[in-house]
Parts: structure tokens; sequence; C-alpha cells
């Protein structure tokens, strides 16, 4: 029988042991439309679920170092805001990179090719270390940076001592990335889940330790946050390898006994689709900066007013972000396991599922603006301003869940690059000029304000969304069986 036949024909492949865990749950074929769309639906709650939960867990980290180097001094919460600022993007550039392994993993699961896991496995270990090097040398060498945002010498002091502490957890940081890719693509998305876990509860105490000075330690104010940030990632890691190497379920997967070479190849292969993922990240995020930085001139109120909204939606969009990382999961896992009937009426059924958990969080943002800002903020000017841009918030609620939904989706079929180049279009093309001309001009319509970059989300979000809803459509008409 040939590779070919095995990998379309799911009648082909050998029956799953009983005790054989490195599975997805196999794709269910009969039953009617309905009842075959909410088994998928169940499959994407059961791997999206831990998913929200581990990225829940790493926006804690940041909320911890917020709170305590701030309790510290002002001078400490600002060096620590910046320093975070400086590595965010390029975690989210590199991280995104990385996630090329996710639906190539998935893909060799479905199609039971478990022979082919672990050589692009260490591919990812191997780019993870390429990416630490790079990473390390631009956040130790950020003064010209410093000056050019013309800060403080205290306030410049702490971010460079910030990061160069924090420059210590880098490896161990792309190297649990790399993992993920291991372990979410074979389905057990609880592993990360429970390690992310234990990293941000391993933080807390540290931070407490290297910030105030407790236990013979010395006051380091926010540089602690770094030391305490690194050597919370190097256990979590060590704890994680740990685990992996006496796992029963991983038994076939050990790293070390399973070490490959660099393969120039694979690398490519993985860099191809992983830097449009990475690149399109960054886009995204960068943008909200450049708008942070825009919006600088018009105060203090209406910037901590802008800054309360964009948490407020930060938090909520990890849903259809864990969502969406689920999706690109089991689309591979689908097209590996050679079902793209299944995979096709997931991608298109995911976009009404994504739409219902929108208007449920529109919803909830419209009715709570005014309760959200009062948690925020004590100052009446800033609760005003943010809520009213939580409402503009509720607002493209749903054309951002679509467009994260189908760009999702899209990565299970390995489609990176034309999405990359629809979110550099819809955000630096429209978002931004848009909202940069209803904030501080009268070419359309009076000034805005801050509401203005908000109306420039919205249609930048309506534009990716309709892109890359009629991507998903046409890649998969074109394209099934080469995916598969």
């Amino acid at each position: 029988m040939t590779e070919q036949t095995t990998l379309n024909d799911p009648s082909s492949l050998p029956p799953a042991s009983a005790h054989d865990d490195t599975e997805q749950p196999p794709p269910e074929t009969r039953g009617t439309l309905v009842q075959r769309t909410l088994a998928e639906w169940r499959n994407l709650a059961i791997l999206g679920g831990p998913i929200l939960i581990a990225q829940l867990a790493q926006m804690a980290n940041g909320v911890i170092d917020t709170v305590m180097a701030g309790n510290a001094s002002a001078t400490d919460l600002t060096g620590v805001a910046i320093g975070s600022s400086l590595w965010a993007p390029l975690f989210l550039l590199f991280m995104g990179t990385l996630n090329a392994l996710q639906p190539i993993i998935s893909g060799h699961n479905g199609a039971r090719r478990t022979d082919k896991v672990m050589p692009v496995a260490w591919q990812g270990i191997y780019i993870a270390l390429g990416c630490s090097v790079l990473m390390i040398l631009l956040l130790t060498q950020v003064r010209p940076v410093l000056d050019l945002l013309q800060l403080d010498p205290a306030s410049a002091s702490i971010t460079q001592g910030y990061l160069r502490a924090f420059a210590w957890g880098i490896p161990a940081l792309l190297l649990m990335i790399a993992i993920r890719g291991l372990t979410d693509g074979l389905g057990h998305t609880r592993i990360i889940m429970v390690f992310s876990l234990l990293q941000a509860s391993i933080n807390l105490p540290l931070n407490y330790i290297f910030i105030y000075g407790k236990l013979g330690v010395p006051a380091m104010g926010g540089i602690g946050c770094g030391w305490a940030t690194a050597i919370s990632l190097w256990v979590a890691l060590g704890a994680l390898l740990i685990y992996l190497n006496r796992s029963r379920i991983f038994r076939q997967f050990h790293y070390w006994p399973a070490r490959q070479r660099p393969n120039p190849a694979e690398i490519k292969r993985l860099l191809r689709l992983g830097v449009p993922i990475g690149v399109t990240i960054f886009v995204e995020a960068s943008m909200f900066s450049v708008i942070a930085l825009f919006l600088a001139p018009l105060g203090p109120t209406i910037v901590a007013g802008h800054q309360i909204a964009l948490n407020v939606v930060s938090v909520v969009f990890m849903v259809p972000l864990s969502l969406g990382l689920a999706l690109t999961l089991r689309i591979s896992y689908l097209l590996g396991a050679g079902t793209p009937d299944t995979a096709r009426l997931l991608a298109r059924s995911s976009l009404l599922l994504g739409m219902t958990v929108a208007l449920l969080f529109a919803s909830l943002l419209f009715v709570g603006r005014e309760p959200i800002a009062a948690l925020y903020s004590q100052e009446d000017g800033v609760r005003r301003v943010a809520a009213q841009l939580i409402l503009f918030a509720a607002l493209f609620q749903i054309a951002d869940v679509i467009q994260v939904t189908a760009i999702s989706a899209l990565r299970g079929y390995r489609d990176t690059r034309v999405p990359l180049l629809i979110m550099l279009l819809s955000f630096w093309g429209v978002c931004l000029p848009l909202g940069y001309t209803l904030t501080f001009t009268d070419w359309l319509l009076p000034a805005q304000g801050a509401p203005g970059f908000w109306v420039g989300l919205t249609v930048g979000l309506i534009c990716a969304s309709l892109m890359l809803t009629a991507r998903l459509f046409l890649f998969q008409t074109r394209s099934e069986p080469e995916a598969s």
C-alpha cells in the first residue's frame, strides 16, 4: 500500500491502540451535519481550554511584575514597563515563527507518521536557540533606544538592568515554545498549561524576594523582576523536560535519544511557514504601540483611558485566540488524517462559532463598560474616556474574532504568506492612516480624538475579516488535495 493511499484513506490507517495517548479524537464521519459540527466544536473546546488557561497564566506574569514593581516605586514601574514593551514584540515575532511547529507536527500525528515528529521537533529546537541569540543581542544593546525615548537616568538604568537579567531566561522561554510545538501538536495542550501555571506560581515569590530584598537577598527593585522571571522560566523548563523524559505518553518522543542534527532543508521549510506568522503577530502588536504613541500628545487622561480599553480587549481576546490556536491544530490533524471534508466543515463552521462568541463578549462590554472602567480607575475623566472606548471595542469584536478565526484556519492549511499581506494592508494601509485622519484632522469629520483611532481599528479589522474569510473559502476549494 502506498503512502499516498494511507494519507488520503482513513480506513487504511492501522487502528489506534487503546493505550495510544498521542492521538486527537478521530473525526466523526457518521451522524447528521449538526452532530458532526458539534462533535468538532467539542474537540476545539477540549484543545482550546488548556491553551486559554496557559495564555492567562502568561498574562498573569505581566500583572504580577506591574503590581509588585509599582509598589516598589514609580521609577521601578517605569523601568519594568519600558523593558516589557521592548522585549514583548520581539518575543511575539519569534514565538510566531516557532508556531510553525504545531500544524506540521499535528499533520504528522493525524497521518500517524510519528517517525517524522521528532526530526521536526529537533529542528524547532535549533530555530529556538538561534532566535534566543538574536533576542539576547538586541535586548542587551538597548541604550540607543532609551536615549531616543529620553528616559530619565534612573528609569533607563532600571530598564537596562531588568532586560539584562531577563535575557538570562530567554533561551528557556523560547525552548518552552519549541517544546510546546511537540506537546500541542500531539494534542496534549494541558501539559504547557500546567507548566505555565508552575512558572507563574514561582515568579510571584521570587519577585517578592528579589524586588524587596528578602531572605538575605539585596533589594533590587524593578531589576529583580527580570531575575525572578529568568529563574522561574528555567525551573519550569527543567520540570517540563523531566516530565517528558519520564512520561509514558511521551516514551517514544524522548528528546535526547531521538536527537537529530540540524537539517537546513527542514529548518528552511519551518521558517518559510513560521516567519510570516511571526511577522503577522508582530505587525498587529506594534500597531497598538504606535497608536499609543500617537495619542500621547492628547494628554495623560486620554492615554490612560486608551490603555484601560486596550487591556480589557486584550483579556477578552484570549478566548478567540485560544480557539484559533486549537483550530490550527485540529485542521492540521484532519488534513493529515486524510479527511479534508471534515476539515472544511470545521473551518467554515468555526466562523459561526467565533461570531457567537464575539456577540456574547460584545454584549457584555456594551452593558458593563462603565463598571469595567471603574475597576481600573477612580478618576472621573479617565473612567469616561475608558467607557467610551470600551464601547468602540464592543463594536469591533465581531470583525476581530472573525479575522483571528479565519487566519488560524488558514494556518492549519499552512497558508501564511497571503494572510500576512492581508494583515499588512488592513492595519498599516487602512487602520493607521484612517485612524490618524479621524483623530487629528478635519478632512473627513471634525477631529474625533482617541475614538478616531478606534474607528480606524474597526474599519481595518472589517477589511481583514472579509479578505481572510474569502481567502479561506478560495484556498480550501483550490488546494485541499495538495494540503492533505
